[in-house]
């Protein structure tokens, strides 16, 4: 199974951020076969670990780690109420976008998965003033379409609530789905797997789906703890070029590869060697400045323990925190493969020189 493949099972298994087990499990289960060891801490996050084959070999405490790191969670609701008649009111999970939220197709996460709808006023019931305004999220609810009773069997407050949206196909390789931030990065680390157990590896990569990233890089910052690697690659989505949004916005193409990000997130020995990597192989990218936070899991690895050398690859994703997130398979592969790439001209030398050299 190759990354895009992953991809398209992942989307479909719900997992807010703090309830991403199902997610977790099917990450193990693709990974268990290809790596030397694959565990999972306390938090939720899988960690697969890939162990150097260095030729002569060298003592393990002499071999460095490499962390790949991209995120299993996905925004969604929780239901904090039911109302007379069996409607759900909701609050937020990592950021829904309450733009896209009138007849919503969801599945609430009850006793039962219970399909429903996220219901509004109709518009002949509206003022003048808020027909035009997106929907405050205080004001949304789920109908689930059952009587009061049986909801208040089924459903409890707490329960989380998803989008229903499996992966679809437009043209070419574009594929839409929810959740591809940021199950895509972790089908590209899949991706990276694949074709680094049959490479030279002269240190060690633990490939790593954190968790709880959107309500605050919280398995990012435990991995990295637990991990101390020696340095760290984050993958994450970026914004791709949209009617507008332009080049202000940072946006980037669909179908041109990853985005290599430079900024003060990023140690630019780490960034050179990720574009030394792809133009020795061949492998489409793109650039991108991040002045400060970057916000992705780069950010929490950075400053665990005693700091960690890190970079950052980007997918290009069009309609972010939507139903709809769209992007180019293509550039899933493209990821892996410059992970990949990355990873098997890392030498433990240059690796511990990180440490020592800003420049």
């Amino acid at each position: 199974m190759d990354g895009p493949a992953l991809l398209e099972r992942l989307v479909a298994i719900p997992g807010v951020s703090g309830a991403e087990g199902a997610v977790a499990a099917a990450v193990r289960q693709a990974w268990e076969p290809l790596c030397d060891h694959v565990s999972m801490d306390a938090l939720g996050n899988v960690v697969g670990l890939l162990r150097a084959d260095p030729h002569p070999p060298v003592p393990a405490a002499e071999v460095p780690t490499l962390m790949l790191a991209a995120h299993t969670d996905e925004i969604g609701m929780v239901v904090t109420k039911i109302e007379p008649g069996g409607f759900l009111r909701l609050a937020s999970v990592g950021g829904i976008d309450r733009r896209y939220l009138p007849a919503l197709e969801v599945l609430v996460h009850g006793r039962e998965i219970l399909p429903g709808l996220v219901g509004t006023l109709p518009p002949h019931l509206t003022t003048p003033e808020t027909r035009n305004k997106p929907l405050p999220l205080d004001e949304a609810y789920v109908d689930p379409g059952l009587r009061e009773a049986r909801v208040r069997e089924l459903v409890s407050v707490g329960d989380r609530v998803t989008v229903d949206r499996p992966l679809g196909r437009l043209m070419g390789e574009v594929a839409f789905a929810k959740a591809m931030d940021d199950r895509a990065s972790v089908a590209a680390l899949h991706e990276a797997l694949l074709r680094l157990r049959g490479r030279r590896r002269a240190i060690q990569v633990a490939f790593v789906a954190t968790v709880q990233e959107e309500v605050g890089l919280r398995g990012a910052a435990t991995s990295g703890y637990g991990l101390a690697p020696d340095l760290a690659i984050a993958v994450d989505v970026g914004h791709a070029r949209s009617p507008g949004v332009s080049e202000a916005e940072g946006a980037t193409d669909l179908g041109k590869g990853p985005v290599v990000a430079q900024g003060a997130n990023f140690h630019p020995l780490i960034v050179r060697a990720l574009l030394d990597a792809a133009k020795v192989e061949g492998i489409p990218h793109q650039r991108e400045y991040v002045p400060a936070a970057s916000g992705t899991d780069a950010w929490a690895i950075q400053v665990a323990r005693a700091g960690v050398p890190c970079g950052l690859l980007s997918l290009p994703l069009r309609y972010m925190h939507s139903p709809v997130e769209t992007l180019d398979l293509a550039d899933v592969r493209e990821t892996g493969r410059l992970l990949a790439a990355f990873a098997a001209a890392a030498e433990p030398a240059w690796v511990r020189g990180l440490s020592r050299v800003l420049k």
